[in-house]
Order: C-alpha cells, then sequence, then structure tokens
C-alpha cells in the first residue's frame, strides 16, 4: 500500500489547479470528489446539468445530504427548473466560484458527467453558427407533431456523428443539433471542437471507469433503490412542469408515461435503466475522446496514485 498522505498542493507543477473528476453515471465519482476535497481541505464545483436544480432531487441521484454538509458544493441546488441553464451559463458560473476557492486555497475539485459542461470549462465557448429564419419555427413543429422519435431518426439521418454521442433523450439539444445541421451544412460536433482558451490554472482531468457489466449493476441497482426512495412521488409532484426542458431527463421522462398510464410502472423502470444504461454509454464515447483524460477504477486510493504517478514533479 503506497502513502498519499503528504502530498499536497506543493508537489503540483502550478500552483492554482482544478481537478476533474468525470466519467459515467453511477460510476461513483461523488465518493471519490469528496474524499479527494477532504484530503485538500477544499470544495466541489459539480458539473451535473441536471443537479443544479432544486425541483430534482432522486432522480438526478445528487449527493445525501450529509455528503452535502460534509463539503461545500457549487452547482447543486443552485437554479430553478424555471430558469436557463445551459454550457454558457455554467462556465460563467464555475469560473466565478473557482475564483472565489482560490481566493483561499490552490486546488480544487471539479466533479461530473456533463461532457459538454466541463468541454466548456476547460476550453471555452464554441463559434455559435447562424441558424437560418425558419429552420428553428419548422423543427419545432414537426417535433410538436412526431415526437422524439421522429427528431431522433432525423438527427441519427442528417447528423449520426452527433448522434452517436450525444444525449438523444433531450429534445433541445436534438433539435438544436437538427437546425445547426440544416443550416450550415455542418455538424454540431464541428462547432464544439473550436480553439481553446487557454486558462490561468492548471486543469487535471481524472476519468473513472469499470467494466461495462459492473457498471450497468451498478445503474440497475441505483434505480430500483430510487423507485423504493420514492421517485414515483418526486416526479407526481412536478407533473405541472413536465414540459420544461429541465424535466427531459432519464428518470423523469419515463415516470411521466407512467402516470399517463401510457405504461406500468415496472416497463417505466425497466426503460429508466435502459436509457440510463445508453447514457452512461455515450458518456463513455465523450470522454473516451479526450486524450489528456487519466483512467483508473473509482477509488480513492486509485485516484491519489494516479496524481503521484501523472501529474506531480516528485513521487
Amino acid at each position: 500500500m503506497f502513502e498519499y498522505k503528504e502530498l499536497s498542493i506543493k508537489k503540483f507543477s502550478i500552483k492554482k489547479t482544478c481537478i476533474i473528476i468525470l466519467g459515467p453515471t453511477a460510476v461513483g465519482k461523488t465518493a471519490v470528489a469528496i474524499a479527494l476535497a477532504k484530503h485538500f481541505s477544499t470544495r466541489i464545483i459539480s458539473a451535473d446539468s441536471r443537479q443544479c436544480f432544486k425541483e430534482l432531487d432522486i432522480g438526478v441521484a445528487k449527493p445525501s445530504p450529509e455528503e452535502l454538509q460534509s463539503i461545500h458544493h457549487y452547482f447543486i441546488n443552485s437554479h430553478s427548473v424555471h430558469e436557463t441553464v445551459n454550457a454558457g451559463i455554467f462556465e460563467k458560473y464555475a469560473l466565478d466560484k473557482l475564483r472565489e476557492i482560490f481566493e483561499t486555497g490552490d486546488i480544487a475539485i471539479m466533479v461530473g458527467g456533463t461532457g459538454l459542461y466541463i468541454k466548456t470549462f476547460c476550453s471555452g465557448m464554441d463559434e455559435v453558427p447562424v441558424i437560418l429564419p425558419g429552420i428553428r419555427e419548422k423543427i419545432t413543429l414537426d417535433y410538436k407533431l412526431g415526437g422524439l422519435d421522429w427528431l431522433q431518426r432525423e438527427v441519427q439521418k442528417c447528423d449520426p456523428v452527433y448522434f452517436s454521442a450525444s444525449e438523444v433523450q433531450n429534445p433541445q439539444r436534438l433539435m438544436r443539433a437538427l437546425e445547426v445541421k440544416l443550416s450550415t451544412g455542418k455538424s454540431i460536433a464541428e462547432f464544439q471542437t473550436q480553439k481553446k482558451v487557454a486558462r490561468d490554472f492548471t486543469i487535471i482531468k481524472i476519468g473513472l471507469e469499470l467494466p461495462r457489466e459492473e457498471l450497468y449493476q451498478r445503474i440497475n441497482n441505483r434505480v430500483d433503490s430510487m423507485i423504493q426512495g420514492g421517485l414515483p412521488d418526486e416526479v407526481k409532484n412536478l407533473e405541472p412542469y413536465q414540459h420544461l426542458n429541465a424535466l427531459q431527463t432519464v428518470g423523469y421522462k419515463e415516470l411521466f408515461a407512467y402516470f399517463k398510464e401510457e405504461t406500468s410502472l415496472a416497463e417505466a423502470t425497466a426503460a429508466i435503466k435502459n436509457n440510463t444504461r445508453h447514457y452512461a454509454k455515450r458518456q463513455m464515447t465523450w470522454f473516451k475522446k479526450e486524450e489528456e483524460v487519466k483512467w483508473c477504477r473509482p477509488d480513492i486510493d486509485a485516484v491519489m496514485y494516479c496524481l503521484m504517478n501523472n501529474f506531480l514533479f516528485d513521487n
């Protein structure tokens, strides 16, 4: 067993450092990030596009009240489902909170699985493509008529590159991808690979991964725990807001269908598990494209070993 108890900020190449813990849903990012934050006596910025909404709780797998009390978290319960939250808003928010953390310390922790948010934080916003008049309105109308199935087929046909690595259950993102493709002739992915913005702090990315079957079993177990822990009641209370973008989320839309009597609870639960597994696969597809990520098991000892052997001057 190696010793990392003396691992401190003095061993990092540049004093101000943000360590990003990333990976698929249910892999165990929260526990590792909290252990890391405790070790460095610092705070955590969440990079999860749904945990920021105070109305959502069980279905987005927020850290427990005890975990939130043990370490200060930013971007959790920070917004309402009625507010617009996107990668640009997250970038500004995260950079502001990072400066706040750096006022009293030299290391910050970021944790999450929303790849676009992490990319924007690290590299800045990409060029915003111009959308031709009428395109957005037509797509919106066609989506209302054809539903999510139509939208998924269109994006898969027109922009297979984006579709293969996107959150395909999110209609807003799919409509955005489709309108960019139809307006510019280019995949929205091409606008997400622009010149990086130089940050004035060091960024370290550590990815957590598990064998597929082990990860999928964790997902299945977590969904069962969510259902038993009151997720149906949580979703029932949110029915008046089901049209909002924030509620177009795995774990919520399947149960909305259940309350409309379009499916049984058992079928809705199975759909949540299936859609969550697909989402985890797309997350890994996204993160595996980032060469600077160092991968390890979701264990604090493994993460510390990774830090010592990849990012420090002296081990």
